[in-house]
C-alpha cells in the first residue's frame, strides 16, 4: 500500500534547521519566529499523522523538526538575552571596539 507524504513534515524540518542558523546569525529574534513557526508547523504534521497513522509518512521529519524547532527557539533566546545584556550594560561598545581592532589586525 502507497503511503502518503505527511503534510507539513517537510516544512517542519527546513524551519527548524532554518531557526538554528538564524539564531546564532540574526541576534537571535528571526531565529525565535522561525522556531515558533516551525513548531506550529510540526505540531499540524504531528497531528494529522496521529488521527490516521497507517495512511501518512514522514513523521520522522516532523518530530526532527519539532526538535531542530525548539533548539533553535532556546539558542535565539539566550541570544536575544545576551544582546539586550551587552546593550543595557553598556558592554555593547567595548565588544565592538574589540571587534574593530580584530578586523584591523587581519587586513
Amino acid at each position: 500500500m502507497y503511503k502518503e507524504r505527511l503534510p507539513h513534515s517537510q516544512s517542519a524540518l527546513i524551519l527548524g534547521i532554518s531557526s538554528i542558523v538564524t539564531a546564532c546569525c540574526c541576534w537571535g529574534v528571526i531565529g525565535v519566529i522561525v522556531g515558533i513557526i516551525g513548531l506550529y508547523e510540526s505540531n499540524k504534521a504531528i497531528a494529522i499523522h496521529n488521527q490516521n497513522p497507517n495512511d501518512f509518512d514522514g513523521i520522522n521529519n516532523a518530530q526532527t523538526g519539532r526538535t531542530t524547532s525548539i533548539i533553535g527557539i532556546i539558542i535565539g533566546a539566550i541570544s536575544m538575552l545576551w544582546m539586550i545584556y551587552m546593550f543595557t550594560s553598556g558592554d555593547y561598545q567595548m565588544f565592538f571596539e574589540q571587534y574593530n581592532e580584530f578586523l584591523e589586525e587581519v587586513e
